[in-house]
């Protein structure tokens, strides 16, 4: 993927080029403070000449980030674009594939549990089997944490490790100051490695809190694979159906902000406890 980044960095323009050539590659690390801004970031612009309504098409592009007005040399997209898909398609697999930064857990005092996924493999093939903690993890959960919370934090890699990476150190000290702010006291935190949604079901039977939020990465795409979901839940046990859960989705750099995020969920969570449900039901 760094090959492919400095290839496409040499393409953009020649004094980029230049400036590709005598700096030194930045590495891109998963859990820094500041992440290291992509070379694809910033205003999009299409590359179609002359457009017949430039106006439509610059409508288009500030709509959305999906690829508009990408152009073609012949019959075949610019090498400029094909690169950036081959980026962004490796970017993708990389956070299904990859693993949370276990200095960024212990820098929140996570410790860990497991699912019964196995491994990656199975984890896609067998979206049941990341829906139950493990028998150590269910001991390790009885003996860590604290019964019966207010509310129950709780983080899983799901489907984008990055996107764990790329928003905690925003959106967890801000969902914490929030719920201090509302004066609502939380559990123990912990991290749930090979997580689906309804592994909070599991947990709700386990910790019986009154509200649960999982903070858990999404299915990365072409636009963005550091995108999280905060999944929120007012009693959570074993049985309990989608339309009774709450979802803030789409939490990254490009989406919703996460220090706003982090800021929201705690309002919504408050609004749960006053109204004694969640999901459908919930008056936001």
């Amino acid at each position: 993927m760094a090959e492919l980044e400095r290839k496409l960095a040499s393409i953009a323009s020649p004094a980029t080029a230049t400036a590709t050539a005598t700096a030194p590659i930045v590495p891109v690390t998963a859990a820094t403070a500041e992440p290291v801004p992509s070379v694809f970031e910033g205003e999009p612009s299409s590359h179609v000449p002359d457009p017949k309504w430039e106006e439509g098409m610059q409508e288009l592009l500030s709509s959305t980030p999906a690829r508009i007005g990408v152009w073609r040399t012949g019959t075949r997209p610019l090498t400029k674009e094909i690169l950036k898909f081959r980026c962004d398609h490796a970017a993708a697999i990389d956070s299904v594939y990859g693993t949370v930064d276990q200095a960024l857990l212990d820098a929140f005092s996570l410790f860990s549990v497991d699912t019964k996924y196995g491994n990656t493999e199975n984890y896609l093939k067998r979206p049941d089997m990341g829906r139950i903690v493990t028998d150590e993890g269910v001991e390790l959960i009885r003996s860590r944490c604290k019964m019966k919370p207010q509310v129950q934090v709780v983080v899983s890699d799901g489907l984008s490790a990055n996107a764990v990476d790329a928003n905690m150190r925003d959106v967890y000290p801000a969902l914490m100051d929030s719920l201090q702010s509302y004066g609502l006291s939380a559990g123990t935190p912990f991290f749930v490695r090979g997580g689906r949604v309804a592994v909070m079901d599991h947990i709700g039977e386990i910790l019986q809190p009154e509200v649960l939020v999982l903070l858990i990465g999404e299915r990365p795409g072409l636009v963005s694979s550091q995108s999280m979901s905060a999944y929120m839940c007012f009693r959570p046990r074993r049985g309990t159906v989608e339309s009774d859960r709450t979802v803030i989705s789409n939490i990254h750099r490009g989406g919703t902000p996460p220090v706003e995020a982090g800021a929201y969920i705690g309002t919504v969570l408050k609004k749960m406890l006053e109204q004694q449900t969640s999901g459908v039901n919930l008056d936001i």
